[in-house]
């Protein structure tokens, strides 16, 4: 993933606004004015359909004392969701070329993640992962195609890499089809076997020859579907503050966690986007644990959103857990946010002790706040708050030593 491709980038699409069927040549890994497509949108867009349903499903897990089952059943619904996802970016970014067949094999897949969606509430419920499945089959089997019509304009070692791709993945979905006749009790152990052949795809396929994915559009797209995310996270507590404002008349109760619940999100776009990710993505090794990385990144901000409803609903007394239980389900998530981006990125724009320990401290103090009752999100809000307001007073007082040291004497 570190050569850049020696093909021209593809022709936009005629005036008509219909382009024509072309070749899926490799694009620039360098290509100038490279951006996320209004169809890469309405892609992340469906998907957090699928995301949204997960979330709904973890809330009633947890607030129905069954936090161990959804937390589980979350994980693997997220995985299916993060990993089509993630793949269909990374080629994307190395072989979008926007005409009629690219973007019918694109509706495919939404198509698929739609399918995906509409069974989650069956996975949680009865799980019964047919339609799950299923949905996920059809997303990547779709992929596979894309590779394969890849491969065929492509020559030795690109259109290997393109061919081990395809194989690869198709290969994944019969061992996934296993999940519809395997007994309850063997879907658990069928599933973590299923995740680390898939997440061994890339590597087999790429190892004499990186695909030519674009750095900047890898990060914005990356970043595209965070904020998507948290703006779900506020869609979602916003629903379960005005229910309980309206239902059971619980102002007092749910206003200071719709308050932290606001600084937390505000403060994880913050964080989340102060350092230009897109300069640390040289190095295949570098990318592929970063891409990797976000799961955790993706499904913490969505938990936060599921984490803020339960803790709504236990403050009216609508969840049947501990103001404990429903405090953790909020600063877990966040904490391991806090911990992940640092860990993927900050870190490495970071300079000095104090710098560095910004982040995890605030992760450690944000669980401290579980204890705090039903202060416990407000509290964790006000850390969050104080983090970024710490983080820009270290970055400031850094940059002003750095302009007195290169200042011309006199």
């Amino acid at each position: 993933m570190s050569s850049p491709s020696s093909a021209s980038p593809p022709a936009g699409p005629p005036p008509d606004g219909h382009p024509p069927v072309r070749r899926l040549k490799a694009r620039p890994r360098h290509e100038p004015h490279r951006a996320a497509t209004p169809l890469e949108l309405f892609f992340d867009l469906c998907f957090v359909v699928a995301i949204a349903q997960a979330g709904v499903q973890l809330v009633h897990s947890v607030a129905e004392g069954h936090a161990g089952d959804g937390v589980l059943n979350y994980a693997m619904v997220f995985f299916a969701i993060w990993w089509a996802w993630m793949n269909f970016t990374w080629f994307a970014s190395a072989y979008d070329n926007d005409d009629v067949l690219y973007r019918v094999v694109t509706l495919v897949q939404i198509a698929g993640v739609l399918v995906l969606a509409a069974g989650v509430s069956r996975a949680f419920e009865d799980h019964d992962w047919a339609a799950v499945v299923i949905g996920y089959v059809i997303m990547r089997v779709a992929l596979a195609t894309q590779w394969l019509r890849a491969g065929r304009s492509a020559v030795p070692p690109e259109s290997t890499m393109a061919r081990r791709y395809s194989a690869g993945v198709l290969l994944c979905q019969v061992g996934w089809l296993g999940l519809l006749f395997l007994p309850e009790g063997a879907r658990g152990w069928l599933f973590l076997v299923m995740v680390v052949l898939e997440l061994c795809v890339p590597a087999f396929a790429e190892r004499k020859h990186p695909s030519s994915w674009h750095p900047h559009h890898i990060s914005e797209r990356y970043g595209l579907l965070t904020i998507i995310v948290l703006g779900e996270t506020i869609a979602a507590a916003t629903v379960a503050v005005k229910s309980g404002i309206e239902e059971n008349d619980a102002l007092g109760e749910v206003l200071p966690i719709a308050a932290g619940g606001l600084l937390i999100v505000f403060a994880a776009w913050w964080i989340y986007f102060v350092v230009p990710v897109h300069s640390y993505l040289r190095s295949s090794r570098q990318s592929f644990l970063w891409g990797y990385g976000h799961y955790l990144v993706f499904a913490s901000a969505a938990a936060i959103g599921a984490g803020l409803e339960v803790a709504v609903e236990q403050a009216v007394g609508k969840a049947h857990v501990s103001t404990l239980a429903a405090s953790f389900a909020v600063t877990l998530p966040t904490s391991v946010f806090l911990l992940t981006v640092w860990a993927l990125h900050a870190r490495h724009f970071k300079v000095g002790v104090a710098e560095q320990l910004v982040l995890p401290v605030a992760a450690l103090l944000v669980l401290g706040c579980t204890f705090l009752g039903g202060a416990a999100v407000l509290a964790a809000g006000i850390v969050l708050a104080l983090t970024v307001a710490a983080g820009v007073a270290l970055t400031a007082r850094r940059t002003e030593r750095e302009r007195r040291a290169t200042a011309p004497a006199g």
